[in-house]
């Protein structure tokens, strides 16, 4: 909340994004709480009728006007838009949704320039036990240096399985694994499909829905081909792409943009594609730690992805709790060398970090991050491998090699 209230102080409207049931309700209780104003809440089928009713009524009132879901009438944002005309006093509205900003169709032209999007993403590892700690991903926006010594890490290999296959939804993580939890997801999964997807647009083969989203899953943390997606389900390209749009605008997917584009003619334009929630990417394709512990290849496979994805997803909401620009992306040349994630801060300078599920990294994994390292040269701020292993240490072209922990486990400064 400490990030809204700061953000409220300098802007007019801001819009909480984000998946359902991540506690962007519990999050706008509060605030409201705080501040003496009541929440309208448009999940509520009477609201929603009386707001879609007048909704210049529910706006015109002074701010903070906090409003939940505010998706199921977008009709308010042209009502807003209407209000900020007569000035842009800060901390007029706060609004909530489970559709991104973007994907609506009022968003084009109703508040642009005007709204500030805050993402409420699943719980990162540190909001799941309770470790307020000096977050690594901080320390190296804010240009610090990384410690010189790191604490062993005690994550024993069945620790990480579990923790990557819960994900970081809050109603998932309080059903026990397994069957109960297993019922949360696939609910969870009609609940969107089937309303929130359904309400953004009509969907003439709602059937293929989920199985993109499958096949889409197996692919977390690879190039986006939708072309060969589109095949793999029997549909046209131009429905898959349309329809990856609609998963993407309910918070189920997120293209990870390529980045480092202007370096050279042989590095991929492509976006990546990563499932949101690694808990529901492992329930999509059946992962579980009993399986994973089984050590069969194909499920490694998934696993290393899922990894990637859960490492990636892990940094990105560190990312959004920093208080200025950075811009995310994946770096890949045409002969395969990769980065997993790139942050570029606004200084131009760029952290580097590539994902390894293994307990090993040997000289082959540092390939991507040599290849970046030639074009950027001093702009490479710092590069790092995150793996499973329980050592860390720099290796002798610089890069830190860390346990994928140190993303929520306190380290000393």
């Amino acid at each position: 909340m400490v990030v809204l209230t700061h953000r409220l102080a300098e802007e007019p409207a801001i819009v909480l994004n984000g998946p359902r049931t991540v506690g962007k309700s519990t999050l706008l209780s509060a605030f409201a709480d705080s501040v003496g104003r009541a929440v309208i809440d448009c999940d509520d089928p009477a609201t929603r009728a009386a707001v879609r009713n007048d909704p210049a009524r529910f706006v015109a009132t002074p701010g903070p006007v906090i409003i939940d879901e505010y998706q199921h009438v977008p009709e308010l944002l042209d009502a807003i838009k209407a209000e900020l005309n007569r000035g842009l006093t800060p901390g007029r509205y706060v609004l909530a949704g489970s559709t991104r900003y973007s994907a609506l169709p009022q968003a084009g032209q109703a508040l642009t320039g005007r709204v500030d999007i805050l993402d409420v993403l699943p719980l990162a590892q540190v909001e799941i036990d309770g470790s307020a700690t000096d977050l690594l991903i901080h320390r190296l926006l804010d240009g610090a240096e990384l410690p010189t010594s790191f604490e062993p890490s005690v994550t024993t290999r069945e620790e990480y399985s579990r923790r990557i296959t819960a994900g970081g939804m809050p109603v998932a993580l309080r059903r026990p694994p397994g069957r109960s939890r297993s019922r949360w997801f696939a609910n969870y999964l009609d609940l969107v499909i089937e309303r929130d997807v359904i309400e953004l647009t009509r969907v003439r083969q709602r059937e293929m829905l989920p199985r993109l989203l499958n096949v889409l899953a197996s692919r977390s943390g690879q190039v986006l081909n939708i072309a060969a997606a589109a095949e793999a389900v029997g549909m046209e390209k131009s429905s898959a792409e349309n329809y990856i749009r609609l998963l993407e605008a309910v918070f189920l997917l997120q293209r990870l943009p390529a980045w480092g584009t202007t370096l050279g003619s042989r590095v991929a334009r492509q976006p990546k594609v990563h499932v949101v929630d690694a808990g529901v990417m492992a329930w999509l394709l059946g992962l579980t730690p009993e399986k994973i512990a089984k050590n069969d290849p194909s499920v490694l496979t998934e696993y290393g992805h899922l990894v990637e994805t859960f490492a990636v997803g892990e940094i990105l909401k560190h990312v959004s709790w920093w208080d200025g620009p950075v811009a995310a992306g994946h770096f890949r040349t045409a002969t395969a060398e990769e980065v997993d994630l790139v942050l570029e801060r606004d200084d131009g300078s760029v952290i580097a970090f590539e994902v390894k599920a293994g307990t090993r990294v040997d000289s082959a994994d540092l390939a991507g991050i040599r290849a970046l390292r030639a074009r950027l040269g001093n702009r490479l701020a710092a590069a790092v491998i995150l793996y499973t292993g329980p050592l860390a240490y720099r290796h002798e072209d610089g890069t830190m090699v860390l346990p994928l922990d140190v993303l929520w486990v306190a380290q000393a400064k």
